[in-house]
């Protein structure tokens, strides 16, 4: 079987430390990472070698709100993960994918989650204009989308995951790396659940999709769950503050596993009968547990 084509990805990074970190994570072979300086005028690079990427890292604050009007104005819209603290603002499109500096293990899933919501919100974009309201000094995208569906179709990221990055055959290491990565995800969703639902949102966001790419089983999901709602009882506890209201936090539970259930239901080709889905299918998501 011939080697899969690695995904070029563009890498915006100031910070020779988070480099690294970046190319340990996306290591292996899948992706081609290229470091743009980000001294050197990387929005005239991003334009000149758009044919060549198929997305692009973002260190938080790298570009300067002009300098995404300007891509946008060039039609330069790549697949992105977001870099930085989770603010629930959007920086670049409203596909990104935000992941802080301290939960990196899930990089490449944030990747694959940036392409699958880009193609999605590409494609409905495509289907909801109407025909010839393109504005024809609108470059043409390179046909980016047709581009990364050959190739995530190859590769198996979009309809198809990549067993070798399942959760369960990882080395154990890695798997309890990412189940840290997972919980700290999972943590920052429920402290800004209630308080700041955009800063929820991108945390919500960023879990679904590792948890879909990694195949990570319900049960693990609601384990995690439990595990910081315990947490944060006894904290509570401890400090004489009242903990009925944790209850309400059964919301966010509820809310990851209808985002996770729609990740399930479009990971299945349209040709493809529901009928026909089993339990312990690699794509169903009700899988065995990890220990």
């Amino acid at each position: 079987m011939p080697a899969a084509p690695a995904l070029t990805i563009a890498s915006l990074l100031r910070d020779p430390r988070l480099q690294e970190a970046c190319a340990q994570w996306l290591r292996g072979g899948r992706y081609d990472l290229v470091h743009l300086d980000p001294s050197d005028d990387p929005i005239t690079t991003l334009e000149q070698r758009r044919e060549s990427f198929d997305g692009v890292l973002l260190e938080q604050g790298v570009l300067d709100p002009t300098s995404y009007r300007h891509l946008h104005d060039r039609g330069v819209l790549l697949p992105a993960v977001v870099i930085g603290q989770v603010s629930g603002r959007t920086d670049y499109h409203d596909a990104e994918v935000h992941l802080p500096p301290d939960q990196l293990e899930q990089l490449s899933y944030s990747v694959d989650g940036a392409i699958s919501r880009f193609l999605r919100r590409g494609l409905l974009g495509a289907s909801s204009a109407a025909p010839g309201s393109r504005n024809p000094n609108t470059p043409d995208p390179w046909k980016l989308a047709n581009r990364l569906k050959d190739r995530l179709g190859y590769l198996g990221v979009f309809y198809k995951r990549d067993p070798s990055r399942f959760l369960r055959n990882l080395p154990a290491n890695e798997r309890h790396e990412l189940l840290g990565s997972l919980e700290r995800t999972y943590r920052d969703l429920l402290v800004s659940y209630f308080r700041d639902p955009a800063v929820a949102n991108q945390a919500l966001e960023s879990f679904v999709h590792t948890a879909f790419f990694s195949d990570l089983p319900i049960t693990k999901t609601v384990e995690i769950h439990m595990n910081l709602m315990d947490g944060f009882w006894k904290q509570l506890k401890l400090e004489g503050h009242k903990n009925d209201f944790l209850q309400d936090y059964r919301l966010a539970l509820l809310d990851v596993m209808a985002h996770l259930c729609e990740m399930y239901r479009r990971s299945i080709p349209p040709d493809e009968p529901l009928s026909g889905r089993l339990i312990g299918d690699p794509l169903s998501p009700i899988t065995r547990e990890v220990t």
